[in-house]
């Protein structure tokens, strides 16, 4: 009854801002059965698909965004408790579910089987490619879900299938996919050209990111399946189709002249700003992507004292507020992300830049890598393929620095409980020298630079090595209804759904006892085991 209590008061807290929130997550789009089976031209509805990859700002910026530190908030909202300060707020945290389950999975299994039903299997694998895309994505917030079980009608309670069940399926199921789209690829069929946005239709292209999300998804398993990842990563790596290695292939949705949720909200509510973390990273390897993606303070020098010559100024991850307006003048995003920039025409989901980071991972991990390549080759290419998609140049000066660290020190100007010394002392510079501990924290605070506004899969690599070495929560709210976290660690998942846990009780129960720990974010994930990285 408490809970309940506490959701009602926080629903009256936000209702001046539920509208933004639907503004940015709505879907635009409706599908019914029969509207679609008396419709044969599938490939319309494949925008729903597609847009129901990503999500804003209650399923991303003030969760993923905010737990990788890639943004901060000026907003003390529910009075500055909540998920950012690891105080879970359920309302929140069901929105990534609704938007995997609503927008891809409910309508992706309608369009399945009037495909199906129409002899249509390249459309029905299609379905399938977004699915797994979507399940990947979830269960990194999760643990279990809901899968094997999905669309199954009258049960009285659906059933999780634990990670383990999960990956076996998405790895089975992408060998479906795969085996579809290239019988398909081989015929040199364009029957998809018209309908997609990604990649126009070029199933070659296609072909290459169903084994990159191989290569995504067997790397997540290196600590607790290392047999399995490296014969699901190689297996990826060896195929004659090939991995999305350059910018040109990147799998991403677009926003159909639609605006970035990032600039609607860091220009028209205020609601987020530039990261400590880049601050401390950008700003101390001169980085030439922090003037692509942000703006200078406005107006008052005192913010940025600690760094003059540098005039931006970011938010600590989860810090203490008490007046919105006292962070207003922090750096906003760029122009870059406006509807008439370049970066705010597309959503991001699977870039050159983080395949070839995992190139190098796997390379230092003694895999078989296309070329067979170093692991300092990877990550090089990885830094190139980065600068190349965010559109700025000095990337070989870049890669030659031995010697700039990230600012040792934060200062917050407006609350110094929110100042932090940099955990961080990894420089840019490849070094053979050195431990494959020391180059994998190095490649994965690169891979975690290059990952922004593409959080997911970085928080997932956090969890799982340890790096790159970012701040502590200067405000830990966390508690014993959702688990505690100490002061010098990271939150470890997101509570399994309000709606569900009401609705499905028995289903959840069953995740529960499949997560190996209870529904709580001090709990961690299966692919996420304590332990050495090597």
């Amino acid at each position: 009854m408490k809970k309940i209590i506490s959701i009602i008061i926080f629903v009256g807290l936000i209702s001046a801002c539920t509208d933004r929130f639907e503004t940015v997550n709505k879907n635009p789009y409706t599908i019914s059965n029969e509207s679609l089976l008396q419709d044969k031209n599938f490939g319309v509805r494949f925008a729903t698909l597609a847009q129901g990859l990503t999500t804003s700002q209650m399923g991303e910026d003030l969760a993923t965004d905010t737990f990788v530190r890639h943004v901060g908030t000026p907003a003390d909202f529910i009075g500055n408790r909540n998920n950012t300060t690891y105080y879970i707020i359920d309302l929140w945290n069901d929105n990534m579910w609704d938007r995997v389950y609503d927008n891809v999975m409910s309508p992706g299994n309608v369009i399945k089987a009037a495909a199906i039903a129409g002899n249509m299997p390249l459309y029905a694998a299609w379905v399938d490619l977004y699915q797994v895309s979507a399940l990947s994505r979830l269960t990194v917030y999760h643990g279990p879900l809901i899968y094997s079980d999905y669309g199954k009608e009258d049960k009285p309670s659906y059933n999780y299938d634990s990670e383990e069940e999960l990956y076996d399926q998405f790895f089975a199921k992408l060998d479906d996919i795969y085996e579809v789209f290239s019988e398909y690829a081989e015929a040199g069929n364009k029957e998809l050209e018209k309908f997609d946005a990604t990649y126009s239709g070029d199933l070659d292209k296609w072909l290459k990111y169903i084994n990159s999300l191989r290569l995504r998804l067997a790397m997540r398993l290196v600590k607790v399946d290392p047999t399995l990842a490296r014969y699901q990563g190689e297996l990826a790596i060896a195929d004659e189709a090939g991995l999305i290695l350059t910018t040109a292939d990147n799998f991403q949705t677009f926003l159909y002249g639609g605006r970035h949720p990032i600039q609607t909200m860091n220009h028209n509510w205020n609601d987020s700003r530039m990261s400590a973390a880049h601050e401390e990273f950008l700003i101390g390897y001169n980085d030439p992507r922090l003037y692509r993606w942000y703006e200078p303070v406005t107006g008052d020098a005192s913010l940025y004292a600690d760094h003059p010559e540098f005039p931006y100024k970011g938010i600590t991850s989860g810090s203490y507020i008490t007046a919105k307006d006292q962070r207003i003048p922090f750096s906003k995003t760029s122009a870059y992300f406006s509807q008439t920039g370049n970066g705010g025409k597309y959503r991001r989901f699977l870039t050159a830049g983080e395949v070839n980071f995992i190139l190098a991972e796997a390379a230092l991990r003694g895999w078989t890598t296309p070329g067979d390549k170093s692991a300092k080759e990877w990550y090089e290419n990885g830094v190139r393929e980065s600068f190349k998609e965010w559109e700025v140049e000095g990337v070989e000066e870049y890669l030659s620095d031995d010697t700039s660290l990230p600012l040792r020190t934060h200062v917050d100007p407006v609350d110094s409980r929110n100042n932090y010394d940099s955990r961080s002392s990894i420089t840019i510079k490849w070094d053979e020298a050195v431990s494959d501990e020391e180059n994998l924290e190095r490649i994965m605070t690169q891979k975690w630079l290059d990952a922004f506004l593409n959080a997911n899969e970085i928080w997932s690599d956090h969890r799982r090595t340890g790096y790159p070495k970012l701040h502590y929560t200067p405000k830990n709210d966390s508690n014993e209804d959702w688990g505690i976290i100490g002061q010098e660690d990271f939150l470890k998942r997101m509570p399994f759904v309000f709606n569900e846990r009401m609705n499905n009780s028995e289903g959840v129960a069953g995740a529960v006892a499949k997560l190996g720990g209870p529904d709580k974010i001090s709990t961690r994930l299966w692919i996420h085991p304590e332990g050495p990285n090597f």
